[in-house]
């Protein structure tokens, strides 16, 4: 598949099988982590990969991670974090999210699902897996086999605005 098949095939998983993720598909999924930029390459994510039934029930207490059998939590480092000198914006969300979408789009390459989750209980999440206070959870990524009829590639079509109202040449 070429990246915009990909990108037309991922979709939001929220069922899926009791299989396993294979060591060598996980493996990949990180690499995509690993080679995604972050903000003047501080590389402040830091990333838990959870596939215990134990691990996988600390989730259960904070968020739905729909019965997957894998989750990453991705964690962004405050100390470490690029900071914009205008404002002070930093850019610990932009760079988890870039980490996360890099490992989204790998799975479905893979022929894997997934779901990006932000509705969790952070604070639970820094108790179940004792995080240091400077890390904080920022989502999870659920991934598994799917167990449901894959959306359609073409629903974009219908479901996102027009590209000409999504993009302005110049002016708003």
């Amino acid at each position: 598949m070429n990246f915009l098949e990909i990108a037309k095939s991922r979709y939001s998983v929220r069922s899926y099988t009791e299989q396993k993720v294979e060591p060598e598909k996980l493996e990949k999924i990180l690499q995509a982590a690993h080679v995604a930029p972050t903000a003047a390459n501080l590389q402040p994510i830091r990333l838990i990969v959870v596939q215990s039934d134990e691990g996988l029930a600390k989730i259960g207490k904070a968020a739905n991670i729909y019965h997957a059998p894998l989750a990453v939590i991705v964690c962004s480092s405050h100390s470490k974090a690029w900071t914009r000198p205008f404002d002070n914006k930093q850019t610990v969300d932009i760079d988890a999210s870039i980490l996360t979408d890099h490992m989204m789009l790998e799975a479905t390459e893979l022929g894997l699902g997934s779901v990006w989750i932000c509705y969790f209980k952070a604070d639970i999440i820094k108790k179940e897996f004792k995080l240091p206070d400077d890390l904080e959870p920022i989502n999870i990524l659920a991934i598994g086999y799917a167990n449901e009829e894959p959306a359609d590639p073409e629903r974009h079509e219908t479901q996102r605005i027009p590209l000409n109202e999504l993009v302005n040449y110049e002016r708003l």
